[in-house]
């Protein structure tokens, strides 16, 4: 049995940041009903190509494990058919602009009244502050919120991440706030008003990059593959192409010299220390780099792993999914599609006593489930 099993969660959000969180908790067992425009639906059915029966492969990524029902807002017949639904639902999430809920009675004061224990979760562009209530995508939120500003070389322009990290890290915190006032709810059997900011989500991903301006004041901007406090944690060019180096404590620095033949390199006083690797980063990686242009990617990751230090090829989509580990870890699975045939996808990262959570459901046609979902009197 998978924990969320039970669940309904009522999924009146679109795009991304909305629909991951949906997923996540889907994933997880729960019957998420995702409710989209009859003719539009959601708008990222129309963001291809690629598209495999129709489907767009954008939509397919986040709307496995759920059913598709069509309504239009403005219709009053659907509008009372989506209360209904609202009235029996553990979970509401919605990402639509603030305010426009309120119009149709879909808001959370208006639902709470037949549903006290209903929590509902609100997917903003900005919390409180100056610009609440404006938009956000993920683009405009990863170059505002100071991700492209550290992302990048040093002597090229700022860069996104390439997929969409600032909805992706809101989708989360929103499956997990959720999941944290349902626990409440077990607890004083209410409900819960949740909001989740793209913006400030996506500020608390800077992590240590944020604290250390905090402390220091002091921006050290673009690094390219480097890491600001850690040294060697990198890529370096092999005699054919990239590898990725995490050195992460001065026993794996001496570990990965003897693996590379430069017992030297850890005796030297200036390299002993993550402190000392760091304020003399340019003279080691100049070494460092020398000696792994000698030989192929494959000999060196072979033997740094022997040495049990953290080391890995830099990955195409193409090396990634015929990887041994991608392969025999079971998160790619194969599903039955009505349009598409037999799709195959990522299937949930997690394990849950062992297993990873099946996919239940392939991602719906629009409407697919619009009667099975309780649309009838």
């Amino acid at each position: 049995m998978l924990p969320l099993e039970g669940l309904r969660v009522l999924d009146l959000s679109r795009v991304l940041a909305g629909p991951y969180a949906t997923m996540v908790l889907a994933d997880l067992g729960a019957d998420v009903i995702k409710v989209e425009h009859p003719e539009r639906g959601d708008d990222t059915r129309h963001w291809g190509p690629p598209f495999a029966g129709g489907e767009s492969a954008y939509f397919l990524s986040v709307n496995r494990n759920k059913r598709s029902v069509g309504a239009d807002l403005k219709d009053p017949g659907d509008l009372q058919k989506i209360k209904r639904l609202a009235a029996d639902a553990d979970v509401l999430i919605e990402n639509l602009r603030q305010g426009t809920l309120e119009k149709f009675g879909l808001g959370y004061e208006s639902l709470k009244e037949s549903n006290p224990g209903l929590i509902y979760c609100s997917i903003l562009g900005f919390g409180p502050g100056p610009d609440a209530g404006k938009p956000g995508y993920d683009f405009l939120i990863q170059a505002r919120a100071g991700i492209m500003g550290i992302t990048g070389h040093p002597d090229g322009e700022p860069t996104k991440v390439g997929v969409a990290v600032a909805d992706i890290v809101c989708g989360l915190h929103a499956a997990t706030t959720i999941l944290a006032a349902l626990r409440r709810r077990e607890k004083t059997g209410e409900g819960a008003r949740i909001e989740v900011p793209l913006f400030e989500s996506t500020l608390s991903w800077l992590a240590n990059r944020g604290q250390e301006y905090l402390v220091t004041g002091e921006d050290t901007g673009r690094m390219g593959n480097e890491h600001p406090s850690i040294v060697p944690y990198q890529t370096f060019r092999a005699a054919d192409k990239p590898i990725a180096l995490a050195v992460g404590n001065d026993t794996q620095f001496a570990r990965m010299c003897d693996a590379i033949g430069h017992e030297d390199l850890a005796r030297d006083e200036r390299y002993a220390t993550n402190p000392g690797r760091v304020e003399n980063r340019k003279e080691l990686t100049a070494a460092l780099q020398e000696e792994f242009s000698k030989r192929p990617a494959e000999e060196w990751v072979a033997a740094i792993r022997e040495a049990g230090v953290p080391c890995g090829p830099v990955n195409s989509l193409a090396d990634v999914f015929s990887d041994e580990h991608t392969l025999g870890s079971g998160i790619l699975q194969n599903i039955e599609h009505p349009a598409a045939g037999t799709l195959r996808m990522l299937a949930s990262p997690v394990l849950v006593d062992g297993e990873r959570p099946p996919i239940r459901r392939p991602p719906p046609t629009l409407g697919q489930h619009t009667e099975e979902a309780g649309w009838e009197e």
